[in-house]
């Protein structure tokens, strides 16, 4: 969740994304901030960039692809640690998270001779609801469930690289960008969760669990952290790379 909203942020602000491709008559939307990689405060103009789209945000961009944030819909991620003192293999669908647009944007770094981008964002709180399907052991405790997931999380801290690279495409014989590599990593301050039908609706293990796991879920987040962080960067790398596509370089960041 936090990955596809910092991906949402790089496709639609760290690169000033026209509405169309450059070559329809169409006009910009207003509400675009131009960010010219000749600026000699290029960072600065992005999170200006950023700033002005915020509202936007909230019930999506059809123009630059970008779809409603408030909730953000998640199709899927699976979760698989198979070793240490957390060995779960979890799935979770359907997943809705609400307060990704509250976020402060507190830095950004465009290398563009290295084709980088690095940012640096807050985000105050993000509820979380979502099915789930999990089987495992936590602290060599055995936990199963299959049912409704909910989670509260705040003070998140989030730091994402973006390492990529230009190319020709073939299709439309203009300089392209693309994501090799997308790096997530973010610290959550406190988190409450709960899990329903845990152990088949056993009330007495289930409420036990629950309740170890608030305990505990400093341990348990960082235990997992490696697995999520992976497979949120795998599947926005994709993401992002499906975007960049359509638009040469000189129309996301005019020179």
């Amino acid at each position: 969740m936090f990955g596809r909203l910092v991906t949402l942020l790089a496709v639609a602000s760290l690169f000033r994304v026209d509405a169309v491709p450059s070559d329809s008559s169409a006009e910009i939307p207003s509400f675009l901030k131009i960010c010219r990689r000749s600026d000699p405060h290029l960072n600065e103009c992005i999170k200006r960039s950023v700033d002005s789209l915020r509202p936007y945000l909230r019930t999506g961009i059809p123009a630059l692809h970008i779809p409603p944030c408030e909730p953000l819909g998640v199709p899927e991620i699976e979760l698989s640690q198979a070793a240490g003192p957390v060995s779960i293999s979890s799935a979770y669908t359907n997943i809705k998270v609400w307060g990704g647009t509250d976020f402060i944007l507190k830095s950004v770094k465009l290398d563009l001779d290295k084709d980088r981008i690095r940012l640096k964002l807050y985000i105050p709180h993000l509820e979380m609801l979502s099915n789930y399907n999990m089987e495992g052991k936590i602290l060599m405790l055995p936990i199963t469930g299959k049912g409704l997931a909910s989670g509260n999380y705040t003070d998140i801290d989030v730091v994402v690289t973006i390492q990529g690279e230009k190319y020709q495409n073939q299709r439309t014989d203009k300089t392209h960008f693309r994501v090799n590599e997308f790096y997530c990593d973010f610290d959550v301050g406190h988190a409450s969760i709960h899990l329903d039908n845990l152990f088949n609706g056993d009330e007495t293990l289930a409420d036990a669990m629950n309740l170890f796991l608030n305990d505990n879920w400093k341990l348990v987040a960082a235990e997992m952290k490696p697995a999520l962080e992976d497979t949120v960067s795998r599947l926005f790398k994709s993401f992002s790379n499906k975007i960049y596509a359509k638009y040469p370089v000189d129309t996301l960041l005019p020179p």
